[in-house]
């Protein structure tokens, strides 16, 4: 019976978990993310302390297993592994981010003793799992549960700390949340806080009216060339042709306008395999004052080195080449003992070399641009870091890599929430979807449908300036986290010894 119990336990937090997705694009229902939190706080300070941890891992893994599942696609349909290989390698994936979100809860039994101070604590250590996951082993900041508000009130607060700010505000709601049940009867308990969490709504209402960039300059013209490449031609020497010359077409109509964007690696080869390619849409681009900015892999004869880079062509020549690549997918770890092993370690471009910290940006019509390509706009500080003295942000993707799952709205998302972020547009030009124009305070304006060949037209308007986190980043979320979690420890430990 005990047996039972416990294990109904565990698949309830798991069921929590696997809901939480749903607060998150393309569904949205932002409030259901906030009770599974609820849930989970309810869950960990009613059980003993020694069993808490395990509690948070079964949440956690629902979560990912749920969330991240895509991965899966990823592996088996591009990566060639077989599906029972992918399916024990996305569950072990999976299991290595629990971990990692859930290690923070290690150490509440020594900082819960104050049941006042538990919502706190509660939302510190999740957002220190967050911030562990994000960086560690180069980092995996997805599914963090502040992107789950970014369609309401609580998101203006991203422009103070960014999402790591928004998840520990949802994170100490959803803890609140249980503590007004709890003392539902104790009314002058439940007053204040319900101020709390209408104080924070209100407030972050607020944050979202404030203008903290400023326009500059009129408006840019913009294309964004989505191409629908298939993932398995695209590397093909016998698709090249076609390929460069589907890109001229679509873009032939668009030669009056401020800016072209093509995808992440869309043009499907080193750029001295193009030449002469590349030549006749800069010497086009030139003649119609249009600025075009181009995925594709670069090769450095000097260091020897292969980068994914975006290039400008036309009147402000430039090269951004990625500094955060995608483990196996655009190099490959330990790569003397895994290269040869199985074909997923084989993948066509997984062989980039990062680079440097400090590149000049991208110019066009007298703009900076600061660009992120792909996986790199889910680095909040990267972006800001990049964003500084920029007037647009520039984010390029070939999520075709992820087939039609969860990836890709989500994807969206979290550039939407780096427009807000920094308070600057953003250009979201992908292979096949979603490809969107976003406005300085993270709206969709214009946004293709995914999985068609087409384009975008449409206008984006620069900005400059900086916001609070534009400024200083994470850094005074993460350390007022580490505050709130090493008072109580410091407490308890002076007690400890002075006894």
């Amino acid at each position: 019976m005990v047996i039972k119990t416990i294990f109904k336990k565990y698949l309830l937090l798991m069921v929590a978990g696997c809901l939480v997705p749903l607060g998150l694009a393309p569904y949205n229902f932002w409030i259901v993310t906030l009770l599974c939190l609820t849930f989970l706080y309810q869950q960990i300070t009613a059980h003993k302390s020694e069993k808490i941890l395990s509690l948070v891992i079964a949440f956690n893994l629902g979560a990912f297993l749920s969330g991240t599942s895509w991965v899966f696609i990823s592996m088996n349909k591009f990566g060639f592994v077989p599906v029972p290989y992918a399916l024990t390698a996305t569950f072990l994936f999976c299991l290595f981010l629990t971990f990692l979100n859930s290690i923070p809860f290690a150490i509440w039994r020594w900082i819960s003793q104050n049941r006042g101070s538990r919502p706190l604590v509660f939302s510190s250590l999740w957002v220190l799992g967050e911030w562990l996951r994000s960086w560690f082993l180069t980092g995996f900041p997805w599914l963090l549960i502040g992107y789950s508000q970014s369609s309401n009130w609580l998101s203006g607060w991203a422009t103070i700390g960014g999402i790591f700010w928004v998840s520990f505000i949802s994170a100490l709601i959803a803890a609140c949340i249980w503590e007004i049940y709890r003392v539902r009867q104790k009314p002058k308990e439940v007053i204040p806080i319900i101020i709390l969490i209408s104080l924070l709504a209100i407030t972050g209402m607020n944050l979202l009216q404030i203008n903290w960039t400023k326009r500059s300059g009129d408006v840019l013209t913009v294309a964004l060339i989505q191409p629908n490449i298939n993932q398995l031609q695209k590397w093909s020497p016998d698709s090249r042709n076609r390929i460069l010359n589907q890109l001229s077409e679509q873009s032939s109509q668009y030669w009056d306008h401020n800016l072209i964007i093509w995808p992440e690696a869309a043009v499907p080869t080193i750029a001295q395999n193009a030449n002469l390619f590349l030549s006749k849409i800069d010497r086009l681009a030139k003649e119609t004052n249009t600025t075009l900015i181009t995925g594709i892999p670069t090769y450095d004869p000097n260091t020897l080195n292969y980068h994914n880079s975006a290039l400008a062509l036309g009147g402000e020549p430039g090269q951004y080449n990625k500094t955060k690549l995608v483990p196996f997918g655009e190099y490959v770890p330990l790569e003397n003992l895994l290269r040869g092993l199985i074909r997923f370690f084989d993948l066509p471009m997984s062989n980039f070399s990062r680079g440097e910290k400090d590149q000049n940006p991208l110019s066009a019509q007298g703009h900076k641009i600061a660009s992120a390509i792909c996986y790199e706009v889910v680095y909040p500080d990267l972006v800001a870091n990049n964003a500084i003295g920029a007037s647009l942000i520039l984010t390029m993707s070939n999520d075709a890599w992820f087939g039609d799952s969860l990836a890709l709205p989500q994807h969206l998302q979290m550039a939407q929430m780096r427009a807000i972020e920094s308070s600057k547009p953003i250009l979201r030009a992908t292979n096949n979807g979603l490809s969107a124009i976003i406005d300085h305070k993270g709206r969709i304006t214009h946004q293709l449908d995914p999985f068609i060949s087409t384009e975008l037209s449409g206008i984006i308007q620069p900005m400059m300036g900086q916001t609070p986190f534009s400024k200083f980043g994470s850094v005074p979320c993460i350390a007022l986290c580490v505050i709130v979690v090493m008072f109580p420890v410091s407490l308890r430990l002076r007690k400890k010894l002075s006894r």
